[in-house]
């Protein structure tokens, strides 16, 4: 764990219960090992420009008996494609992103798993409903 320095946080697909809760647990968790987190906004769209908020403790607080997603969510067709890829696996590089927390359904997962062979270390949290 000692080599990672900066994670990022992503839902994406539709909303689903726990997404905050998960959230709010990647960003304490990751606070607590002293690693950077950041919160990608609107799933793989928030990854393919750039569109991130940094998370900490602080700024999960009381999200966790809201429903939804603090970071909002929303469907990529861009990201299908091999060029939106290389735009997200370029933002990764470009943010310093040691590695990507997904969390969602299916669509997530086969995403997490195209960043995944593309060199981007990954893990998923399911959320659907």
């Amino acid at each position: 764990m000692s080599d990672i320095r900066k994670i990022a946080v992503l839902t994406s697909g539709g909303d689903a219960p726990g997404m905050n809760a998960a959230i709010r647990a990647v960003a304490r968790t990751a606070a607590f090992h002293g690693i950077t987190c950041l919160g990608i906004r609107r799933g793989y769209n928030g990854l393919i420009n750039g569109d991130v908020v940094e998370l900490n403790a602080r700024s999960v607080n009381g999200i966790i008996s809201k429903g939804g997603t603090m970071l909002f969510t929303a469907r990529c067709p861009e990201f299908m494609t091999d060029e939106g890829l290389q735009k997200a696996v370029s933002t990764c590089k470009y943010l310093g992103i040691d590695g990507i927390v997904t969390i969602g359904g299916d669509g997530t997962f086969r995403g997490a798993r195209a960043l995944a062979e593309a060199g981007v270390h990954t893990i998923g949290v399911p959320a659907t409903i």
